[in-house]
């Protein structure tokens, strides 16, 4: 039986905010036999929300979850107007695990 590799759950770390967009553009949702859209797509206003200047306000938190020294999926908090946006007291719970780890945790998003 192949073991699967142990993962680890970690706050983010400087330097690591650049993941958050590629968690993002990997979370748009892409109808079975459609081109996904162009990356550029997280830089527009309604999407950049989620990334931009991560990290510079108090409510900002993030783990990320590794396995094998690389990072296969995050979960961050931000308080934002956003889609589903509660109040400017609750905070906002992005998340995205990529595909296919081997480690049974491509079920995450």
């Amino acid at each position: 039986m192949e073991q699967k590799p142990v993962i680890r759950i970690r706050p983010l770390v400087a330097g690591e905010t650049e993941l958050l967009k590629d968690f993002l553009y990997e979370a748009i949702f892409v109808p079975e036999g459609m081109e996904p859209p162009d990356r550029s797509i997280i830089e527009k206003p309604e999407l950049s929300l989620y990334c931009e200047d991560f990290g510079s306000d108090p409510a900002d938190n993030c783990l990320v979850a590794e396995a094998d020294g690389r990072v296969i999926g995050a979960v961050w908090t931000r308080i934002m107007d956003d889609y589903g946006h509660v109040d400017d007291e609750t905070p906002s719970l992005p998340s995205r695990c990529t595909g296919n780890t081997g480690t049974g945790a491509s079920e995450w998003k």
